[in-house]
C-alpha cells in the first residue's frame, strides 16, 4: 500500500470510531421528543440507551473470543452490513419497539467492528505509532459526542427526530463502504486465536476489578448524563438554542478529559484514578446540591464533564500490560474489555437513572452519581493491591 492510501485507511478508522459514537449518542440529544413521539415516560426512553450498552457490553467479548478463526476482512464487511441494517431499522422506525430493536442491533456490532478496525492499525502506522493511533480513533467518541447530542437537538426541533437518524445513517453507509473498499484483504494480524487461548485473560483477578471500576465510575456520570437534556430544559430551564450550546461546550469537555486521562496514566498509572474518582464524586454531590441556581449549576456541569473519561487511559493501560505481559494472545480481548465495561457502566448508570427521574426527581442524580464514585474509588485501591501481589 502507499503511504497515502496508508493515511487514508487511518483517517477512514477514525471516520469510523466518530460514526460509531454518532450512532451511540444521537439519542440523547432527542430524548425529550422521541418521549413525545412515542408517548412513552423519560425513563422508558432512557432504555435506548441502556439496551444499546447492555447489547454492546455482552456482544463485544463474546464475538472477539468467538470469531478468532475467521479472516478480519470478512468479519469487517459482516458487521458493517449488520451496522448499516441497524441504523436504516432506527431511521424508519414507526415505533418504539422497533427504535427499540434496531438499538440492539446497533450495540450488537459496534463493539466488534471497532475492535476489527483497530486491529488494521499496527501495519498502517508502524508499531511506534500504534498508541498514538487508537487514542485518536477512541477520541472521534468524544468528538461524537459533541456534535450527535447538540445537533441530534437542532434538527430534531427543526425538523424532526427522523431526520436525525437518517443523518446517522448516511454517514454509516458512507464510512463503512469506504473501509471495505480501501482496507487490506489480508495482514499480519489474521493470525488465529482460540477461544482458551483468550479467555484465560479473564481469570485475572485484576482484569476483573477493573471491570467493575469501569461499571461505577462510568455509571456514576450517567446516573446525570443519560438525562441531561431533559436536565437542561426542566430543571434548568434552557430553550433548544441554550441546550444545543451545553451539550457542545459538554463534549468539548469529555475530549479535554480524554487527553487529561493520557498525562494522567503516563505520570501515575491507575493511581491518579484514588484522587480523580473523590472530586468526581464532590462535583456530582454540588451538582444536586445547588440545584437550579444559574451559573453554578452550569459551571458544575463541565467539570463533571472534565472527570467523565479521567477514568478510561490508565485502566486500558492496565489491561493491556497484563495481556502483554502474561496472555499475549488476548491482545483483542484485551482491547474489548474496555469498550464492553464502559458499556456495561452506561446501562447501570441510565438504568439507575431512569428510577430516580422516575422516583425521587431529576434533582437527586447527582447525590446518587457520587455514592457511585466513591465505590469505584475503594475499587481502585483493590485493584492496585492485587495487582501488585500477582505482579
Amino acid at each position: 500500500m502507499s503511504r497515502n492510501r496508508k493515511l487514508l485507511c487511518v483517517g477512514l478508522l477514525v471516520l469510523l470510531g466518530f460514526s460509531l459514537g454518532c450512532s451511540e449518542f444521537v439519542v440523547i440529544g432527542i430524548e425529550p421528543e422521541l418521549a413525545a413521539a412515542f408517548d412513552v415516560s423519560l425513563a422508558r426512553v432512557g432504555q435506548l440507551i441502556s439496551s444499546f450498552a447492555l447489547t454492546y457490553a455482552v456482544a463485544t467479548p463474546v464475538l472477539a473470543l468467538s470469531t478468532g478463526r475467521f479472516r478480519r476482512y470478512q468479519l469487517l464487511v459482516g458487521y458493517s452490513a449488520l451496522f448499516c441494517a441497524g441504523n436504516l431499522v432506527a431511521a424508519v422506525a414507526t415505533a418504539f419497539d422497533v427504535l427499540l430493536v434496531s438499538r440492539v442491533i446497533i450495540g450488537s456490532v459496534s463493539g466488534a467492528l471497532l475492535a476489527v478496525g483497530v486491529t488494521y492499525l499496527p501495519e498502517l502506522v508502524g508499531p511506534r505509532r500504534v498508541s498514538l493511533a487508537i487514542s485518536v480513533v477512541y477520541a472521534a467518541f468524544s468528538v461524537a459526542m459533541v456534535i450527535s447530542t447538540s445537533l441530534a437537538k437542532i434538527v430534531a426541533d427543526a425538523l424532526d427526530w427522523h431526520a436525525a437518524m437518517v443523518a446517522t445513517l448516511v454517514l454509516a453507509v458512507v464510512t463503512c463502504l469506504l473501509l471495505v473498499a480501501m482496507l487490506p484483504r489480508e495482514g499480519a494480524t489474521d493470525a488465529p486465536a482460540t477461544v482458551r487461548e483468550q479467555a484465560v485473560l479473564l481469570c485475572e483477578p485484576a482484569i476483573l476489578c477493573g471491570m467493575v471500576i469501569f461499571v461505577f465510575g462510568v455509571g456514576s456520570v450517567y446516573t446525570f448524563y443519560g438525562y441531561i437534556t431533559p436536565y437542561l430544559e426542566q430543571v434548568l430551564g434552557m430553550d433548544t438554542a441554550a441546550a444545543s450550546a451545553t451539550l457542545m461546550g459538554y463534549g468539548a469537555m469529555t475530549l479535554a478529559s480524554n487527553l487529561i486521562a493520557g498525562w494522567l496514566d503516563a505520570r501515575f498509572g491507575m493511581r491518579a484514578e484514588l484522587v480523580t474518582f473523590p472530586v468526581q464524586a464532590l462535583l456530582l454531590a454540588a451538582l444536586s446540591l445547588v440545584g437550579p441556581a444559574m451559573p453554578w449549576a452550569l459551571v458544575l456541569i463541565m467539570a463533571v464533564g472534565l472527570s467523565m473519561y479521567l477514568l478510561s487511559v490508565p485502566i486500558i493501560s492496565m489491561f493491556m500490560r497484563i495481556a502483554t505481559e502474561r496472555h499475549p494472545k488476548a491482545l483483542t480481548l484485551a482491547s474489548s474489555i474496555e469498550p464492553m465495561a464502559f458499556n456495561v457502566g452506561i446501562a447501570f448508570g441510565t438504568a439507575v437513572g431512569g428510577v430516580v427521574v422516575s422516583g425521587p426527581g431529576m434533582g437527586v442524580s447527582g447525590y446518587v452519581g457520587a455514592v457511585f464514585s466513591l465505590v469505584a474509588c475503594a475499587l481502585v485501591a483493590l485493584t492496585l493491591r492485587v495487582d501488585r501481589r500477582r505482579g
